[in-house]
C-alpha cells in the first residue's frame, strides 16, 4: 500500500490493496472464520495511513461486491474514525468526507443508512464547522424530490438530531443563521410525505428538540401540533409511537403548549392505549404517569377514569410473547446462564438521616406495557385515592372469580392490580384488608408459578397492616400464616417464585423487626435450606434476606443455638469464593449486617473476616497499578464492600476491633482509599475513618494530620457540590476525630469552619444530612477549640442555631451544644445579635439527658438574662413563640 496519488495529486485505490482488504472483510463476515486472526490482520492494515481511504472507496464504489461487504467496510470505517480521526492526514479526511456524501442518495437502503451513521459520527467528532459541504448537500437532498436522496439525508439528520442536537442549534461562523432554522421548517413540511420512513425520520428529528426548545420550534409550535394531530392516525405504527412520544415529552416540559388541546390529546392517548401495536400502546401509557407528575390539574383525567382503568387492567395481563413466561417455566435446579446474572450495585455506606432509597425491585428486567400499566395504576391511585375503587374493584373481583386455567393471566393481573393500589387506596381498602389478605394467602400455593410469585409481592405491599395487626389473636394468626407461606415459597422449585418470595420476605422483615424474634429458629432453618438449594443469581436474594433479618432482630441473634444454624453454612460459602469473584459482594454485605447485629458476639468469627477485607483492598490497590502482578482486574466495588464490612466490624465489636487494627496496615490502606479518585471509595473510606475514630483513635494518631487534611479538602466548594455523600461522611469523620483527639485537631479547625459556614448559610438547597453533620461538627470543633472558633461566632451563629434546632435529640446533638456553651463562655458578646435563634435552638430539645450539659445550658441562659438586664431580655423573650417560651421556663428563665 505505497503512495497511491495519481498525477493530479488526489488519492486512488490500487487493485492489489483493494483485493486484499475485500478478501479480509469477506472473511470477517463469514460465520466460520477465525475472528481473532482476522482482527490481527486488520490491525496490521490499519498501520497504513490510507487504510481508511480504502474502506471509504470499497463502501462507496465496490458495486460488484455484495452489500454485506460494503456495509462491513462502512462499519469498520466508522469505528476507526471514532477512535483515530484526528490523527488521519487532512487530505485523507477530506477524501473520506467527499466519498461519503453521494452515498446518502444511493439506491440501496442499507448503504444509505450506514452512510448516515458515519456522517453522524464525523459531526460528533468535528461539528459542522469543518465540513461546510455537508449542510449544503443535506438541504439539496431534502429539496430534490428524489425519494432515495430525501430518505438518505433524513436518516443522517435524524441520527445527528438524536446524538448531538445542540450542534444544529448553535451559531456557526460563516453562516447567517443556525442550521436548525433551515432544517426545522423542512422537517415539518415532510410530515406530509407519502413515504412512511421519511415521515418517521422527520418527526423523530423534531421530537429531539422538545427538551432544548430552540426559538424556531417555539415559534412554530402551532404548526408542529397541527402536524402531530394529522399524524395521530398514521397507518405506520412507528409514526404513531413517535406522536405519543411527542405528547408525553410536551406534557413533561411544555404543558402550557398542550393546554388548549388537552381534552383532544387525553382522548387520543386513551384510544392508542388500546393500539394493536404494543409499542404504540406502551408509549401512550407513559402519558398517564407523566401527566400526574406535571403541574396540570388532575381533574382533567377524572372523566376518563371509568374508561382508562379497564384498559390499564387489561394491559397488565402477561402478553403471550412476554419473556417472563419462558423464564417462569425454568426449573430451580438448573444452573443459571451467564446472561441471567444481572449486574448488582452496592450502595456505599452513608452517615446521616437521609439514606438513599432502596429500589423495591432489584431486577433490571425490560420495561414493557404490563409494567408501565401497573406503574400508571399505582400513580393514579396515589392521585385519586379511593375514587378509583368503584370502577376498579368489580373488574378485579370478576377476574379473580374466573378460576379456569385459561384465565390465569387475568387472575394474575388482578393480583398485581391489588398490589399496585395498595398504597394509594389504602383508606378505601382498609375495611376489607382482612378479607384481601385471607384471599391472597392460598394463592401462594397456586399451581401457576407466576400467580405464586405475584402473590408474594402483593402481600408484601400490605406488610405494614399485616405486622401491625399482629397484636391480637386473629391478627397474629394471619401474620403467622403469611410468614409461613412466604417461607414455603422461598423453598419453591421455581426460580422466579424463589426471587419474589425472598424479596417479599425481606420487606416483611423490615416491618416486623423484633416481632420476628420468637420465630427465628424456623426462619433461619428455611433460609439456610435455601442457601444450599439456590443457584447463583438467587443466592444474592438469600444473602439479602439474611442481612435484613440481622438488621431487624439485632442482638436477639446473638445466641449459641442461632449462631450454630447461621454461621457454618455462610462460612462455607465464604470459603468457596475467591477474592476476585463478584459473587462475594452480597456475602460481604450480609456479613456487615450480621457483625453489626451480633456486636461483640461476632468476635469469634472476626479475625479471618477482617484479614480477608485487608487482603482484598491490598490486592485491588495493586491491581489498579499493575493488574498482571495482582493477578486480577481492578474493580473498585471490591474495595467499597470491604471498607463497609470493616465499618460494620468496628461498629459491632467496638473497642474489641482494636487488637485486629493494631496488627494490620489498615491505617495506611485507609489513607490511600481516602485519596482515591473514585467518589464511592472515598465515601466508604471516610465512613470507616469516623467509625475507627470512635473506637480506636490511637491507631490513627501517627497520620492524623494527613487524615484531617484530606478530609477537610472534601468540603471545599467545588468538591462538595459534585460529591455530597463524600463531603457528608468526611464532615462526620472530622467531628468524630475532634471529640477523641481534642486539641490535636487545631491545625484544620479554621479551614473546616470556613467550609461548613457556607453549607449552613445555604442549607435549603442542600442535602439534609450534610447540613445536620455540618452543624454537629462545627459544634464539636467549638467544644474542643473554643478559643479558635468563638472570635468568628457572629458570622455563623444565626444559621448554625437554625440547623441545630432541626436535629433530633441524641449524643451528637449533646456534643454540638457543649460547643455552643464553650463558645458563649469564651465570647459572650458574639451571640448577642442571634440570641432569639439560640433560644429557639435550646427549646428544640425534648429533654437534655446529660446532667452536666443541662447545667451548662441553664448557666448560659441565666448569664444572658443578667447581662442584658430586664429591658433587653424581655424584648428578646417577646420575639419568641409561646411554646418556645414555655419550653425555656424549665431552664429557670
Amino acid at each position: 500500500m505505497a503512495d497511491n496519488k495519481n498525477t493530479n495529486g488526489s488519492w486512488q485505490a490500487q487493485e492489489e490493496g483493494f483485493r486484499e482488504i475485500c478478501g479480509l472483510l469477506e472473511q470477517q463476515i463469514s460465520p466460520t472464520s477465525d475472528k481473532s486472526k482476522i482482527w490481527q490482520q486488520l490491525q496490521h492494515y490499519s498501520q497504513f495511513p490510507d487504510f481508511n481511504n480504502y474502506l471509504a472507496f470499497i463502501f462507496a464504489h465496490a458495486q460488484e461486491k455484495s452489500v454485506d461487504i460494503r456495509q462491513a467496510a462502512g462499519l469498520l470505517l466508522k469505528n476507526n474514525l471514532r477512535s483515530t480521526f484526528n490523527t488521519i492526514p487532512p487530505a485523507n479526511q477530506q477524501y473520506i468526507k467527499t466519498e461519503l456524501l453521494p452515498c446518502l442518495g444511493v439506491a440501496d437502503r442499507h448503504i444509505r443508512s450506514t452512510a448516515g451513521t458515519i456522517v453522524s459520527v464525523l459531526v460528533q467528532i468535528g461539528g459542522v464547522v469543518g465540513w461546510p459541504e455537508l449542510l449544503h448537500a443535506l438541504v439539496k437532498c431534502l429539496d430534490s424530490n428524489d425519494l432515495n436522496h430525501m430518505e438518505g439525508a433524513m436518516d443522517a439528520l435524524s441520527k445527528i438530531c438524536e446524538d448531538i442536537p445542540q450542534v444544529l442549534d448553535s451559531d456557526i461562523a460563516g453562516l447567517t443563521e443556525r442550521p436548525i432554522n433551515v432544517f426545522l421548517p423542512r422537517f415539518l413540511q415532510l410530515f406530509q410525505s407519502p413515504n412512511a420512513s421519511i415521515r418517521k425520520l422527520a418527526l423523530n428529528s423534531v421530537n429531539e428538540y422538545i427538551m432544548l426548545m430552540p426559538t424556531v420550534l417555539y415559534m412554530s409550535m402551532d404548526k408542529y401540533l397541527q402536524g402531530l394531530f394529522v399524524l395521530a392516525n398514521d397507518p405506520a405504527p412507528e409514526v404513531r409511537k413517535l406522536v405519543c412520544s411527542a405528547f408525553v415529552q410536551l406534557i413533561d416540559v411544555r404543558p402550557e403548549s398542550l393546554e388548549p388541546h388537552l381534552r383532544n390529546v387525553i382522548e387520543y392517548m386513551l384510544q392508542v392505549n388500546k393500539d394493536s401495536d404494543d409499542e404504540v400502546a406502551l408509549e401512550s401509557c407513559e402519558f398517564w404517569s407523566t401527566y400526574c407528575d406535571s403541574q396540570l390539574p388532575p381533574e382533567n383525567l377524572k372523566d376518563i377514569l371509568p374508561r382508562l382503568l379497564p384498559v390499564l387492567l387489561s394491559n397488565m395481563a402477561y402478553a403471550d410473547d412476554d419473556e417472563s413466561l419462558v423464564d417462569a417455566e425454568e426449573d430451580g435446579s438448573l444452573p443459571d446462564r451467564e446472561q441471567d446474572l444481572k449486574p448488582r450495585f452496592h450502595a456505599s455506606r452513608f452517615h446521616g438521616s437521609e439514606e438513599g432509597e432502596d429500589d423495591d425491585d432489584d431486577t433490571v428486567n425490560t420495561w414493557n406495557l404490563r409494567k408501565c400499566s401497573a406503574a400508571a395504576l399505582d400513580i393514579l391511585s396515589n392521585v385519586f385515592g379511593d375514587e378509583i375503587l368503584p370502577t376498579l374493584m368489580p373488574i378485579i373481583q370478576s377476574n379473580l372469580g374466573n378460576t379456569n386455567d385459561e384465565a390465569w393471566k387475568d387472575r394474575e393481573a388482578a393480583v398485581l392490580a391489588i398490589g399496585a393500589i395498595a398504597e394509594g387506596c389504602i383508606n378505601g381498602l382498609y375495611p376489607h384488608l382482612s378479607d384481601i389478605v385471607a384471599f391472597l394467602i392460598p394463592l401462594l400455593d397456586d399451581k401457576f408459578p407466576l400467580i405464586r410469585s405475584i402473590s408474594c409481592w402483593t402481600l408484601s405491599r400490605f406488610s405494614k397492616y399485616i405486622v401491625h395487626g399482629s397484636g391480637h389473636q386473629e391478627g397474629y394468626e394471619k401474620f403467622n400464616k403469611v410468614l409461613m407461606g412466604l417461607l414455603r415459597r422461598i423453598l419453591d422449585d421455581n426460580k422466579r417464585v424463589q426471587e419474589a418470595a425472598c424479596s417479599a420476605f425481606a420487606t416483611v422483615e423490615e416491618e416486623a423487626a423484633e416481632k420476628l424474634a420468637p420465630l427465628l429458629d424456623i426462619i433461619m432453618q428455611h433460609l439456610m435450606c435455601a442457601l444450599g438449594k439456590y443457584q447463583r443469581r438467587n443466592l444474592r436474594m438469600v444473602y439479602d434476606a439474611i442481612g435484613t433479618l440481622a438488621d431487624a432482630v439485632g442482638g436477639e441473634l446473638n445466641q449459641p443455638n442461632y449462631l450454630q444454624i447461621l454461621m457454618p453454612p455462610l462460612i462455607s460459602k465464604w470459603q468457596q469464593l475467591s477474592n476476585s469473584d463478584k459473587d462475594i459482594f452480597p456475602l460481604l454485605e450480609c456479613f456487615t449486617s450480621i457483625a453489626q447485629a451480633l456486636g461483640t458476639g461476632f468476635s469469634q468469627f472476626a479475625p479471618p473476616v477482617f484479614q480477608r477485607c485487608i487482603n482484598i483492598i491490598q490486592t485491588q490497590q495493586l491491581a489498579k497499578i499493575d493488574p498482571v502482578a495482582a493477578g486480577v482486574q481492578y474493580d473498585k466495588e471490591f474495595i467499597v464492600c470491604s471498607l463497609d464490612l470493616l465499618s460494620g466490624l468496628a461498629e459491632g465489636l467496638g473497642s474489641g476491633v482494636e487488637s485486629l487494627v493494631s496488627q494490620s496496615n489498615l491505617r495506611d490502606l485507609l489513607l490511600q482509599c481516602c485519596m482515591d479518585d473514585a467518589a464511592d471509595v472515598r465515601q466508604s473510606a471516610f465512613a470507616l475513618l469516623g467509625d475507627l475514630a470512635r473506637v480506636c483513635p490511637i491507631h490513627l494518631h501517627s497520620r492524623l494530620s494527613e487524615f484531617l487534611d484530606i478530609a477537610s479538602k472534601q468540603l471545599s466548594t467545588p468538591k462538595l457540590k459534585e460529591n455530597v455523600s463524600v463531603a457528608n461522611n468526611a464532615c462526620w469523620a472530622i467531628g468524630e476525630l475532634a471529640v477523641k483527639v481534642q486539641k490535636d485537631v487545631a491545625s484544620v479547625v479554621m479551614t473546616v469552619i470556613s467550609c461548613l459556614v457556607p453549607v449552613l448559610q445555604h442549607a435549603e438547597g442542600l442535602n439534609k444530612s450534610l447540613t445536620e453533620n455540618s452543624a454537629i461538627t462545627l459544634g464539636r470543633l467549638a467544644w474542643v477549640c473554643p478559643e479558635l472558633v468563638s472570635p468568628h461566632m457572629e458570622h455563623f451563629m444565626q444559621h448554625w442555631c437554625i440547623s441545630l434546632s432541626m436535629i433530633r435529640d441524641d449524643v451528637e446533638k449533646e456534643d454540638a451544644f457543649r460547643g455552643l456553651c464553650a463558645m458563649v463562655r469564651t465570647n459572650p458578646s458574639g451571640a448577642l445579635s442571634s440570641l432569639v435563634y439560640m433560644c429557639q435552638a435550646i427549646a428544640s430539645w425534648h429533654e437534655i439527658r446529660s446532667e452536666d450539659l443541662l447545667n451548662e445550658v441553664c448557666q448560659v441562659l441565666q448569664g444572658y438574662k443578667q447581662m442584658l438586664n430586664n429591658g433587653a431580655w424581655k424584648q428578646c423573650m417577646s420575639a419568641l413563640e409561646p411554646d418556645v417560651k414555655e419550653k425555656l421556663a424549665k431552664y429557670g428563665v
